[in-house]
């Protein structure tokens, strides 16, 4: 497996310190609240369960649709941080008949599973455009170490826990990097492309569980994968 979603070794260090202690006391705290001393408020723009549900569904309709038919022109950082953005902007766009011809989901077959209409207020619609950074700033770029320690929660070191849609983070030194638990199995972006690569792997979890370089299997006993996250935004 070869991946390119680094961070700042020193960022690095500081989050996995923290994350460490935090799990020795079977809890995570969300990151982005870790230094205050009051509770966080809640976040107006969290979706409901119904609306998490169907976020899921286009989420990893949208994963799944890269992974068959190969990555869209649409999709321009081609990382496996990239994929997750891509795939949550896309999810909170309507899914008129232009966005569906555009991400060619027109034929019988999708249109006759097509996952139930996310509906969301205007400010929802913009989640993927206010990212938290890791310096606390916002915008539409997240590295893949900003989008678990600033963006997401804990879930698990269990992949039994996760649910479509959550992101299973690996720390391996000077590289991070995330996979996206689709339930059937396991997406992932190597962060190299080249004219014969797209560099999406699938991966039945099974297969992973086993893989023959340790550092990548999704065990408890790996110290190198830190977990199973879920996206701040969603509930559960």
């Amino acid at each position: 497996m070869a991946h390119a979603c680094g961070t700042p070794a020193a960022a690095r260090r500081k989050w996995l310190a923290r994350a460490a202690s935090a799990l020795v006391m079977a809890s995570l705290a969300p990151y982005a609240n870790a230094l205050t001393s009051t509770a966080a408020s809640p976040d107006p723009d969290a979706l409901s369960p119904q609306q998490s549900a169907a976020f899921r569904a286009w989420f990893t309709r949208i994963v799944d649709q890269q992974m068959r038919r190969g990555p869209t022109p649409r999709w321009t950082q081609r990382d496996c941080a990239g994929l997750v953005r891509f795939a949550v902007g896309e999810t909170l766009k309507p899914h008129d008949s232009k966005w569906l011809r555009a991400n060619g989901m027109t034929s019988l077959a999708d249109a006759s599973s097509m996952p139930p209409e996310l509906q969301l207020s205007a400010s929802q619609r913009t989640i993927a455009n206010r990212w938290t950074q890791l310096d606390g700033s916002t915008g539409a770029y997240a590295s893949a170490i900003a989008l678990i320690q600033r963006n997401s929660r804990f879930v698990s070191k269990d992949v039994n826990q996760a649910l479509p849609g959550d992101l299973l983070f690996f720390d391996q030194g000077d590289d991070q990097h995330l996979m996206i638990w689709l339930d059937r199995y396991i997406a992932y972006h190597t962060g190299t492309v080249t004219p014969t690569d797209t560099g999406l792997r699938a991966v039945a979890v099974s297969d992973l569980m086993q893989w023959k370089d340790s550092r990548w299997q999704p065990l408890d006993g790996n110290p190198n994968f830190v977990g199973v996250f879920r996206l701040d935004f969603l509930t559960p």
